[in-house]
């Protein structure tokens, strides 16, 4: 038995986002996905609601993808953060796992990654 996830995608590219959605509707275990393009805008939904899982890019307008993250980890914890970025170098790798990113992609080449590991996390909720 899986749980259904709610899902938060923090990225100002829409056509990846887009990209992004096509394949995770394909999956049984998405109950929401809500989208922000900015670090004020991810942090304007979390203030509302926690989602299971965040999708977050580094780079973004303003306040980058790392801010995004530090926020998440102090404000919601036990929520699950994937970063997806075209910014996949080591140094950037090290950090986000540092601050409690549970995955870390790269866009271009492990972008089809995403729903099994959607999958996997929407199980481990379920027994947990």
């Amino acid at each position: 038995m899986s749980k259904p996830l709610t899902i938060l995608i923090v990225d100002d590219n829409l056509n990846f986002v887009n990209r992004l959605i096509g394949l995770i509707r394909e999956l049984n275990q998405v109950e929401y996905i809500h989208i922000a393009e900015n670090y004020d805008e991810a942090c304007a939904y979390l203030s509302e609601e926690i989602p299971d899982v965040a999708l977050l890019d580094i780079n973004l307008p303003g306040k980058n993808g790392l801010a995004v993250l530090k926020k998440i980890k102090q404000e919601a914890a036990d929520c699950n953060v994937i970063m997806i970025t075209n910014h996949a170098d080591d140094y950037y790798r090290q950090q986000c796992e540092e601050m409690g990113a549970g995955h870390f992609l790269d866009k271009t080449i492990e972008f089809s990654r995403v729903p099994q590991i959607l999958k996997e996390l929407s199980l481990t909720l379920a027994v947990s």
